[in-house]
């Protein structure tokens, strides 16, 4: 057996480039494809050189030219087994007396996909057992030891060890890809996760301020149509005094409405409707409809953040409009005062305490919702001087 190389080498670097170039730019089937009757005509190049061997190449050697080639359809799958099918195959030819095709050309498409598809120390085993093996034979059948280990074995491990390194080379490319694509998939992913979680939040307050606005003047709305339809045909002037209070409400009901409107539209923050517990004395009107006093008690500085002036408005009048509804007492209190780094707030009324179905509701949950936004706390409960409603605001908001 004589495992000499004449003149594949040329050939089996542009094997190797070739492999390069189809594992970037053509689908899986087509470099297989491509691989293999690249195998084939370099191998059937080499072979009809007819250089060395016992006999002249005959369809027999040709034909085992083809089945390397066709082992490129298997090396996806079974990369290990085509590496040592083609080692065995390689042994068997040059045992037969066929002319030489050299160690790196009949290998290198087969160490390529061993190492692309993640079975480099494969590939480097059979690559050595393949150069050990053909320099034992050649020196054992008296071939030049000079010629053999000093002018053509580099060559051999060369084009073997290219082709290892670039296969790896684009297994390691392949795998960066992959991280690339499941880095660039996951952050899409937390930006629609992020952006539906905003939208969530737009929709919770918008539902929050509708709940709350609305309500209130609901309830305005029902007191003094009662009002009203008890003094039909008694009190003229009280029948007139009621319906124009529930014509005024209805209307800033609809500029509520229209404003909301607004914000589903066009979701900027300049939209909203400015609250301001500046503005908390309206609410004196619902709760005197009612029959309830209500006193203020506001101790707060200037330039509270809007964010927290309005959630603080809409926190008392929810708890205003929960008195007006369901209280069995004659008055409220409203108390809000700063410590500089709070607001707190504090709605109660006097009615028993312990008793009453207030809050039963979205009311106390939005309330608690609005406080807990601003990263601030809210309690509801009855006392033994009434129902309470207390909240903490943090006055400076995380940016």
């Amino acid at each position: 057996m004589s495992l000499s190389d004449d003149s594949g080498v040329p050939g089996g670097f542009r094997t190797v480039e070739l492999m390069m170039w189809a594992s970037r730019r053509l689908p899986p089937w087509a470099v297989d494809a491509l691989l293999g009757a690249g195998v084939t005509l370099v191998v059937s190049l080499v072979i009809s050189a007819n250089q060395g061997g016992r006999h002249g190449p005959d369809a027999v050697a040709y034909l085992w030219a083809v089945g390397l080639g066709a082992l490129m359809f298997a090396r996806r799958r079974y990369p290990v087994v085509v590496l040592a099918v083609t080692a065995l195959g390689l042994f068997a030819y040059y045992a037969a007396g066929y002319p030489a095709v050299g160690l790196g050309v009949p290998v290198a498409a087969a160490l390529f996909s061993a190492a692309e598809f993640g079975r480099l120390a494969h590939a480097v085993v059979t690559g050595v057992v393949v150069v050990v093996v053909s320099v034992f034979f050649r020196l054992v059948e008296g071939q030049d030891f000079s010629f053999v280990v000093n002018y053509e074995l580099a060559g051999h491990i060369l084009l073997m060890a290219a082709a290892i390194t670039l296969g790896d080379s684009v297994r390691s490319r392949r795998s960066v890809q992959e991280g690339a694509r499941r880095i660039a998939e996951l952050t899409a992913q937390r930006y629609r996760q992020e952006a539906d979680a905003r939208v969530h939040a737009d929709r919770l307050a918008i539902a929050r301020d509708l709940h709350d606005s609305i309500g209130h003047t609901t309830s305005v709305i029902s007191l003094h149509a009662d009002v009203a339809r008890e003094a039909l045909g008694r009190d003229e002037a009280q029948t007139r005094a009621a319906l124009d209070l529930i014509k005024s409400t209805a209307t800033r009901t609809m500029a509520e409405l229209r404003r909301t409107v607004a914000l589903l539209r066009s979701p900027d923050e300049n939209s909203r409707s400015v609250v301001s517990l500046s503005n908390v004395g309206t609410l004196r009107e619902t709760a005197s409809a009612a029959g309830i006093d209500l006193d203020l008690d506001l101790r707060i500085g200037v330039g509270l953040p809007a964010t927290v002036d309005a959630s603080a408005f809409r926190i008392v009048q929810e708890a205003v409009t929960n008195i007006v509804r369901h209280s069995r007492g004659g008055g409220a209190r409203v108390t809000a005062y700063d410590d500089g780094t709070a607001l707190h707030l504090r709605v109660a009324d006097d009615g028993p305490g312990g008793a009453g179905d207030i809050g039963r509701g979205h009311g106390i949950t939005g309330m608690r919702e609005r406080a807990e936004a601003l990263g601030g706390t809210l309690t509801a409960g009855y006392e033994e001087s009434g129902f309470v409603v207390r909240a903490v605001l943090p006055l400076e908001q995380p940016s």
